[in-house]
């Protein structure tokens, strides 16, 4: 039953020109694909010249795929790439026969651009309604909650307030505490920050994905290089495994998720080669909960709340629109 899936789109379109050395080459299905029959021997890049083979790694689920060049492509070089018959829908159909297109390049690196924080980047944790820690916490790193005022953050000892008045400290924030109800600039500043942060928050959800519902959104085991995935679902790091973001200092990872980010306890986000913390975008809609010891590498941007279990730690910032519930965690903001 079903029909033979064709190729509806691929980026970049048959005949481009001038396209950027560092593109990553991606094809959307009318089916939902058999993801084992989009292997490195169905799905091919070579240098249409000679036709020298492509090293790079292949990532797909549902009905896209997507082809990432292990090294930048070479400058003003015309590509083929090629699906063979061999990829075959989840219901058994073949692909009629070989889709086969060409693209050229040009000779510049096309920046992949991070999620811009705006003024949000200044704090380690941000939230809207409380930030809350038990028992003692480590945090580095600015803090601060609006339009709440100050008797939303709870748990970090009694707040010594500056004689400034300007925005507070505590032994557990190696940093400076913020809150609405604290005497000029930092109402103002903090109502900035958090229109950035849900600006920010906007701006990640609207990327266009890479690949979509990969792994049906179990991803521990996973080493993904740079891209945008989408899930309609939740997304869980189970149990025993941890996710691997292999990539270089300027790579980027936008992970849009509509419902919950669950991460077991013990489980970790790894960043392989020269992979940045700072350049690791979660956007996700529902809750986040990192379980007792988890670790994780990133900038989380949530439209609700964020809880870390016992011990978990973060190297990132927690920017929620709602709560941050902490207990006994180490939060880092990441290096510039």
């Amino acid at each position: 039953e079903g029909e033979a899936p064709t190729i509806l789109s691929t980026t970049p379109a048959d005949g481009d020109n001038g396209v950027p050395r560092n593109s990553r080459i991606n094809v959307n299905f009318s089916e939902a694909m058999n993801v084992a029959t989009l292997n490195d021997s169905t799905f091919t890049l070579a240098i249409t010249e000679g036709l020298v083979a492509v090293d790079g790694t292949i990532i797909n689920f549902n009905s896209s795929a997507g082809f990432r060049p292990t090294a930048l492509l070479a400058t003003d070089t015309e590509y083929t790439a090629t699906i063979t018959g061999g990829a075959q829908s989840a219901a058994g159909l073949p692909l009629a026969e070989d889709y086969v297109w060409t693209f050229t390049t040009g000779d510049v690196v096309a920046p992949d651009l991070p999620v811009d924080l705006g003024t949000a980047e200044g704090f380690v944790i941000l939230a809207k309604s409380a930030i809350s820690t038990v028992p003692t916490s480590v945090i580095t790193g600015d803090i601060g909650v609006s339009p709440i005022d100050t008797t939303a953050i709870t748990g970090f000892d009694p707040l010594a307030l500056d004689l400034s008045g300007a925005f507070a400290t505590a032994s557990q924030v190696n940093g400076r505490i913020f809150a609405a109800d604290m005497a000029v600039p930092t109402p103002a500043n903090l109502t900035t920050a958090i229109s950035d942060m849900e600006t920010a928050y906007t701006a990640a959800a609207g990327r266009a994905p890479d690949v979509t519902e990969l792994n049906a959104g179990i991803i521990g085991g996973e080493t993904l290089p740079a891209g945008v995935y989408k899930w309609g679902t939740g997304v869980v790091i189970p149990t025993a495994t941890n996710l691997t973001l292999s990539g270089s200092a300027t790579d980027v990872w936008i992970f849009q998720i509509s419902q919950d980010l669950n991460m077991a306890g013990s489980t970790s986000v790894i960043l392989e080669g020269d992979a940045l913390a700072k350049n690791v975008f979660w956007q996700v809609f529902g809750i986040v909960e990192l379980g007792a010891g988890a670790h994780l590498e990133g900038v989380v941007l949530t439209q609700t709340a964020i809880t870390l279990l016992t011990g978990a730690s973060v190297n990132g910032r927690l920017l929620a629109q709602t709560a941050v519930t902490l207990d006994g965690n180490t939060v880092t903001e990441p290096a510039p």
